[in-house]
């Protein structure tokens, strides 16, 4: 495969739950052998933090299940992202607007919510955590993880993706 897929992931600051996204999403691309196949990225719709890494809790908590986040850092998504991204997941109501609103009509078929890979959550957003304790940071993990899975399942399918040996 020539082309990778093209992922990104976003959330409002970039480094709480669009950090845990790539995380979880890379580490599974990494253990299905998949990671040469599938580019990740992650960013802001504001320019809260650009530069900066993932919160500590978010690094602390990915830390705790295996995920290493610290080399991440926060960026504001630009109109370029909409041309180079085949998927673009944002992680609650308020990001998909703004992003609706910046896509150019021809691409925002484009996006998506992530925990729409995850109907069996019952839940259409991951809350952000930022403002709250470790609680929220464990919370946006056990969301955003089945919504990778189910991300990777849908992609895999849709571009032909390999299939891991059992």
């Amino acid at each position: 495969m020539t082309d990778q897929v093209k992922v990104l992931f976003v959330c409002m600051g970039n480094i709480c739950r669009s950090p845990t996204a790539e995380g979880v999403f890379r580490h599974k691309l990494m253990q299905a052998g998949l990671d040469g196949y599938i580019h990740t990225d992650s960013a802001g719709t504001h320019d809260y933090h650009i530069g900066r890494p993932p919160d500590a809790r978010s690094v602390e908590e990915a830390r705790s299940r295996g995920i290493n986040i610290s080399d991440l850092r926060a960026r504001q998504v630009d109109r370029f992202d909409f041309e180079f991204f085949d998927h673009i997941l944002a992680m609650d109501a308020a990001n998909l607007e703004y992003l609706t609103a910046m896509a150019p009509a021809a691409h925002r078929e484009r996006l998506d919510p992530l925990l729409g890979y995850a109907p069996q959550l019952g839940t259409q957003w991951v809350p952000d955590p930022y403002f709250g304790g470790r609680h929220g940071f464990r919370q946006v993990y056990d969301l955003i993880d089945p919504a990778a899975e189910g991300l990777l399942e849908s992609i895999r399918s849709r571009y032909s993706l390999p299939v891991p040996a059992s």
